[in-house]
């Protein structure tokens, strides 16, 4: 017999409905848990890749994602010129001078840690800078944040530990624009004016202030046109990683480079961790059905010890039956796959109204509910996966038919 009639013989018996109930049982549990578990891990990644990207936009889009800035001087001069000498990143979307430096500000009272940033509406490429910030807007106006205005915008976080509103001053002091007295360092300080209040919806709401970039050099008392630093924007955050060890090489000790990942790495960290672990134990469902693969398998062979003998004995090889019954493993890996796919992809397309049309309360998502992000390679991995469990699940129960001696299995029939 050939390969062919393995084939065909190993679909039938996967159809098969006669036989022991409890094979039969174990081999639909298996191909349950692959469904499940395929479609599972589709939407459960779908669902944290989602929640990565908004970290990504609401904390790296609005905090520094990379600097430069001079390691012996308070500043950077010429900066136009100082910009178009920096080399180009992979990635890049844009490089704009800032003015920054940690701060503390001051109202009713109350005394909270900050990060200045004065950004130059005015500049190529301000843009990337400013859409975050207009995207997130909750009350007030951001065009009145003009060169001399001495207006801010301030994270909700922020606001609300301050209990301030737009049209509230508060007091913003930066000890790197301070000067000495005879009564010792006096910090650089000046009122402001709140013009907006934004609301990225993550931990840098609270220490989020951001100003004119003329203001902020005159609060630090820098020369004109001079800048603290120079911030790259990037496609990704992520390249701002491998981008600042080239720069820094680039560039020498005269600059120093710092990116994103020295202030909020351990939080993505933590992030990428629980995603790691959260998809290992869903796999773990694939493999408890795997496993299940062998358990129906062995106990299939067992109950067709004779039919196998007699297909042996009308001239099936060894390889035939090794065949055959690979095909009826890999049956319920592929079938089971594909419906995974199928479902998981479904699922994860409308959670939001699912989990509505469940009553599931979803107001801590805010108006646009679960973010969900299905990434296709990831999608074609996490098939691919369960495919190779099931074969490595199949390969043991057809190597141990494929052994069966016809003598033996035939002696009492």
């Amino acid at each position: 017999m050939g390969q062919s009639a393995a084939i065909y013989l190993g679909l039938r018996y996967s159809r098969a409905k006669h036989g022991s109930k409890f094979t039969r049982f174990i081999n639909r549990f298996a191909f349950a848990g692959i469904v499940v578990g395929v479609a599972a891990l589709i939407v459960v990644s779908s669902v944290m890749n989602g929640f990565e990207q908004q970290l990504k936009q609401r904390i790296l889009g609005v905090v520094p994602q990379l600097t430069v800035s001079s390691a012996n001087t308070a500043g950077i001069s010429a900066t136009d010129t100082f910009i178009q000498q920096l080399p180009a990143l992979p990635g890049e979307r844009a490089k704009v001078p800032q003015v920054s430096s940690a701060g503390v500000v001051q109202s009713g009272g109350q005394l909270r840690p900050v990060l200045i940033q004065g950004l130059f509406p005015e500049v190529a490429g301000a843009a990337v800078q400013w859409q975050p910030l207009q995207q997130h807007l909750q009350f007030g106006e951001i065009e009145r944040l003009q060169a001399g205005g001495y207006g801010v915008l301030i994270g909700q976080a922020l606001a609300q530990q301050l209990d301030v509103w737009p049209g509230d001053s508060i007091r913003v002091i930066a000890a790197a624009g301070g000067v000495y007295t005879p009564l010792g360092l006096m910090p650089a300080q000046r009122q402001f004016t709140i013009v907006g209040i934004v609301a990225m919806q993550s931990e840098a709401d609270g220490q989020l202030l951001v100003m004119h970039g003329s203001d902020a050099a005159r609060l630090l008392r820098l020369p004109d046109s001079q800048v603290s630093n120079v911030r790259y924007y990037f496609t990704d955050p992520f390249q701002a990683i491998s981008a600042a060890e080239y720069l820094q090489q680039q560039l020498g000790p005269d600059f120093n480079v710092r990116s994103w990942r020295s202030q909020y790495g351990e939080l993505f960290d933590a992030v990428n961790m629980e995603k790691r672990m959260v998809g290992l134990m869903l796999g773990l469902i694939i493999a408890v059905a795997a496993f299940n693969i062998v358990s129906a398998l062995m106990m299939l062979i067992q109950d067709k010890q004779t039919d196998i003998a007699i297909l042996q004995t009308m001239g099936m090889r060894k390889s035939g039956i090794y065949q055959m019954f690979l095909m009826q493993g890999l049956t319920n890996g592929v079938i089971g796959s594909l419906l995974g796919l199928t479902a998981g992809v479904l699922l994860a397309g409308n959670l939001n109204q699912v989990l509505s049309l469940l009553q599931v309360d979803l107001s801590f998502t805010g108006q646009a509910g679960l973010p969900v992000l299905m990434q296709p390679e990831q999608i074609v991995t996490i098939v691919l996966a369960a495919l190779l469990l099931t074969l490595l699940a199949t390969l043991y129960p057809a190597w141990r038919a494929s052994q069966t001696q016809p003598a033996r299995a035939l002696t009492y029939e």
